[in-house]
């Protein structure tokens, strides 16, 4: 296809995103330029092969002026895969420019997952997922922390899951022609949330521990990749005395057998002195998050973070801290990191196709 050099082009394109199907004088509505400016920009769109006439004519004959003839986007222009890595499977998401899925794959993976495991899930939940055509571009969250420079996982201590160095980029390059980007699951969960928030923090609680901080309007990954990993931040232990965030659980039984994941069900189902005594270890791991990023507010989400009474024992400990911070449960609770994931592809998708990039 041949570049979009024209800006009158991209706001053709982008109106034909946002509606799917417009006549030339919509699209000079629709773009703000004239009817002959929409339709030499139709023209040059057409030839490129990113605009095709659909064979729909809006209704003509007497008073009603000249039929028009509806343009849409062609079926050529691409897709985009949205993938989200946990350790219980592989979701792999095609979405087209207009923002829907035309495909998904999922794929278990056995607990404990293993790298070579997870692996394979991905690879095969990708190849079905992009079986329907070209793809330009991947966005992929991981339930594990990403190296910025190379897009591998990277196994921390006390991680709960061990995908080991796991290559996403590799995995997929032979399935997409463009740009792979990478990142952890819970950055992704944020930037689902941050529409109308420029500053904030996304404390992820369920099996494994993770924070996203958002600021001014950007998720902050580090020199590494490795901004919120909160779970060695010193809080308040079962008993009273400082201990890392992540040796809260042990003595309250609430992990799982040979394992640092948290048990999330016997969590939910501990009585209110249990929920508490996490309040107040979640309140030290916020005022730690005040002091450092300054949010205007914290997100609290995950599967035990943001059930109602588990939220309300952490509200209430959060109150007594000598800063207090507002916190309220996520808005985006069905699999946030794939709608943050997914929400990046088709923004990326949209704009290699109105710059022409392969």
């Amino acid at each position: 296809m041949e570049l979009v050099r024209s800006a009158t082009d991209e706001h053709v394109l982008r109106a034909l995103m946002r509606h799917r199907r417009l006549t030339r004088a919509e699209l000079a509505i629709e773009a703000g330029i004239s009817k002959p400016t929409a339709g030499e920009s139709v023209r040059r769109l057409s030839l490129a092969g990113l605009l095709v006439d659909t064979g729909e004519r809006t209704p003509g004959g007497r008073g009603r002026g000249r039929v028009g003839t509806y343009y849409a986007l062609a079926g050529g222009v691409g897709t985009a895969l949205a993938v989200s890595i946990a350790p219980e499977g592989v979701v792999a998401e095609c979405v087209d420019a207009y923002g829907d899925v035309v495909a998904r794959a999922e794929h278990e993976v056995a607990r404990p997952a293993r790298p070579e495991s997870v692996a394979t899930a991905l690879q095969q939940a990708a190849t079905r997922a992009t079986a329907a055509g070209a793809v330009r571009l991947a966005v992929v969250s991981a339930a594990d922390p990403v190296d910025r420079a190379t897009g591998r996982m990277i196994h921390l201590p006390d991680s709960p899951f061990l995908l080991g160095e796991l290559d996403p980029l590799h995995l997929l390059a032979p399935l997409v022609t463009g740009p792979i980007v990478v990142d952890n699951d819970v950055n992704w969960a944020a930037r689902a949330e941050r529409d109308g928030s420029a500053d904030f923090a996304y404390l992820f609680l369920g099996e494994g521990l993770g924070c996203a901080i958002v600021s001014d309007g950007e998720v902050r990954r580090g020199a590494n990749g490795l901004a919120g990993e909160v779970a060695h931040l010193l809080t308040t232990g079962p008993d009273g005395r400082a201990v890392r965030f992540i040796d809260v659980f042990e003595p309250l039984g609430l992990r799982r057998h040979d394992s640092t994941a948290i048990d999330v069900d016997r969590l939910l189902a501990a009585g209110a002195d249990v929920h508490a005594t996490l309040g107040e270890a979640v309140s030290g791991v916020l005022a730690a998050l005040l002091a450092l990023a300054d949010p205007e507010h914290v997100i609290i989400g995950g599967p035990w973070g943001a059930h109602p009474a588990v939220l309300d024992a952490i509200t209430a400990a959060a109150a007594h801290e000598p800063r207090p911070v507002p916190v309220r449960a996520p808005t985006v609770l069905d699999e946030p990191s794939l709608a943050g994931a997914r929400r990046e592809a088709l923004e990326l998708l949209r704009t290699t196709i109105v710059s022409g990039t392969p």
